[in-house]
């Protein structure tokens, strides 16, 4: 039987050579013309790949639409309240205190539930404010350590470093503010929206004042256990008048007062009827502080100037703009390292920025701003700019309550802040009740209001000298009272002789006394900034979570009812820790870091936002604000007055 026949390859002759291989029938390409397809098969392969991509884009529609489906089947479903358990006493609170007004000792929702009716039994924590400081203290407590409490003036909280760019639509002023009902929703704690105004410490009653959508106003007492005041500052007038036709950028309601002005400006100078000298008036915007606010403002003013109203109004009106910042020291951001305010000034002066040092605002009319400076022969002369945009941000002021507050007690001598000790309690208030965190508040530096108590402490013979050992002794709890005296007391033996002036190897109650005036005066009170009311706020919550949770301790040892020394136990004084400063300053931003400065341009610039965005009070927040930056690096800001 034969074999199936196979196909043969072609036979191959190879020469006895390393280089070249012939074959003895050649290889041939021969490849078959392309056909173009017809007409009909055109049509039927774009209907094909239409029909896949309509499919595609059902789908995903389809998918889309099932994910919101599912999202309003949880989100729109319908809730029913029957029968909730209310108090008497919640909806007719008895009177008492000494105006005779309703104590809200048991709230509405105290009987809803048994987390509530736990929490009804707690000691009652009562915050009064809604920023940095009473943020920090409500999220370093945990569920079930008190019955809380927090009055507040707004429904929400402001993320205020910020304010400066929603001033101009950089970013939304939504994006800026966190309810603070969704805040205290974690710990269970009730909200009150009303202005604190007076304080009874001996029954322990803080009286509340509310306003209704009518305009009529009712108070009303809210008992506390312990209380936190952090309710910011004012700002200062200096004397100055006029500051009625001045802005401030504390609030959101002041940014957006700002943004309107700032519209009204540029649409009103784009009139064919304004007068090239009314113009140029409009076109002048006016900072009158040379601070971080300040600074930032001028900033965003012109990055708004030359970013986006460049594009879109009448190139006579970007010609007209003047930016002007008056400081009354020689250098803007003052506070700031000599390599950053000298980075800031030489970038304003690049960008046409108006830098008036050294100079004092005198008056604020509704058409200019008079401001004096010293000439080479050191006399005042005044000058005055047109001007219908004025932004007063410079100095603080006591806040009218904590000025209540400090009134009722009679050793607050400070003029400008509420007067704490090392562990935040307010001076004269009853030990462990009343703390006092932020821009409200200052932690005292005079050493000599301590002075009997430090020599008794440490005069071991009784004769009314220190000698050096005593001294010794001394050192360390004067460190315990006044923590931030510690860098001055480093040299122990040198500031020993150094006041020593009879070399008896003593101190007498004379040369104590001017030692530790010495000593007081060097120390610096901390500035009234975010990071400082943050930090504080953090401590108090810390320490608030340590007391409840050592509670049982505390009384079995017999501590409990003594709060200062309970206070003392649980938590160490407040040391601030100094992070570092930063400020934006037009496409550029500027940081101050422990001794360390960086400065420059686009890198910066994100750094600042990049920290910006991670101290943001919630998700939501962030996710707006990172939207809000994307929008305007795409789109531009927006440009409408609402």
């Amino acid at each position: 039987m034969l074999a199936p026949l196979r196909a043969r390859r072609p036979l191959e002759c190879t020469l006895r050579s390393p280089r070249r291989t012939f074959a003895s029938t050649p290889r041939r390409f021969d490849p078959k013309p392309a056909t173009r397809p017809s007409l009909l098969g055109r049509t039927f392969t774009a209907a094909r790949y239409t029909g896949y991509f309509c499919l595609s884009s059902v789908v995903g529609v389809l998918a889309i639409g099932a994910g919101f489906f599912v999202h309003d089947a949880f989100t729109y479903n319908e809730k029913h309240v029957e029968r909730v358990p209310v108090s008497p006493l919640a909806l007719h609170p008895e009177t008492g205190g000494p105006k005779n007004l309703p104590i809200v000792r048991v709230g509405v929702s105290d009987e809803e539930d048994e987390e509530h009716k736990k929490l009804a039994s707690k000691p009652r924590l009562v915050i009064v404010g809604g920023g940095w400081g009473a943020m920090a203290t409500l999220q370093n407590l945990y569920p079930g350590d008190y019955h809380i409490t927090v009055v507040s003036g707004e429904t929400f909280t402001t993320f205020t470093p910020l304010l400066p760019s929603a001033a101009v639509g950089t970013v939304q002023v939504r994006s800026l503010i966190e309810p603070i009902r969704k805040i205290i929703a974690r710990l269970r704690g009730y909200f009150v929206q009303g202005k604190a105004i007076d304080l009874v410490m001996g029954e322990r009653l803080l009286e509340v004042e509310t306003t209704s959508a009518d305009g009529k106003t009712a108070n009303f007492y809210i008992p506390y256990d312990k209380l936190v005041i952090a309710v910011g500052s004012s700002s200062s007038t200096h004397g100055v008048p006029g500051l009625e036709h001045c802005f401030q950028l504390k609030t959101i309601a002041d940014a957006q007062k700002i943004r309107r002005r700032i519209m009204d400006n540029f649409e009103t100078a784009c009139l064919p009827t304004t007068s090239p000298e009314e113009r140029k008036r409009l076109l002048s915007f006016v900072v009158c502080g040379g601070g971080p606010t300040g600074v930032e403002t001028a900033a965003e003013i012109y990055d708004f100037c030359q970013e986006d109203l460049m594009n879109y109004y009448p190139k006579i009106c970007r010609e007209e703009v003047s930016i002007h910042v008056i400081q009354s020291r020689e250098h803007i951001l003052n506070t700031y390292s000599e390599a950053i305010s000298n980075y800031a000034e030489s970038k304003f002066e690049r960008d046409g920025v108006d830098l008036i040092t050294s100079a004092r605002v005198g008056a604020v009319t509704p058409s200019h701003v008079l401001y004096t400076v010293k000439n080479a022969q050191g006399e005042s002369e005044q000058h005055s700019i047109p001007s219908n945009f004025v932004l007063w941000s410079t100095g603080i002021a006591m806040n009218p309550f904590a000025e209540r507050v400090t009134s009722l007690l009679p050793n607050q001598v400070h003029k400008k802040a509420i007067e704490v000790d090392a562990h935040l309690r307010v001076r004269g208030a009853p030990l462990g009740t009343v703390y006092a965190v932020g821009d409200c508040s200052t932690i005292e530096t005079s050493i000599v209001s301590h002075l009997l108590d430090l020599v008794q402490e440490a005069d071991r013979d009784g004769n009314g000298k220190i000698d050096y050992g005593e001294w010794e002794i001394m050192v360390p709890r004067i460190k315990q009272r006044i923590p931030m005296a510690a860098d001055h007391l480093s040299e122990v033996k040198q500031l020993f002789d150094l006041y020593d002036s009879d070399a008896d190897n003593s101190l007498s109650l004379n040369e104590l006394t001017m030692l530790l005036i010495e000593i007081g005066s060097k120390i610096t009170s901390l500035p009234a900034t975010a990071q400082v009311a943050a930090q504080q706020g953090k401590y108090i919550g810390k320490k608030l979570h340590k007391l409840a949770r050592q509670k049982d301790v505390l009384e079995a040892n017999a501590l409990a009812t003594d709060a200062g020394t309970a206070d003392e136990l649980v938590a160490k004084p407040f040391k601030y820790l100094h992070l570092g400063s930063l400020a934006y300053i037009g496409n550029a931003a500027v940081f101050d870091l422990g001794g360390h400065s960086f400065m420059g341009g686009l890198v910066a610039m994100y750094a600042w936002r990049s920290i910006y965005w991670n101290e943001q009070v919630s998700l939501r927040t962030r996710a707006l604000l990172m939207i809000d930056w994307v929008i305007r690096g795409v789109w531009g800001r927006d440009l409408s007055r609402l």
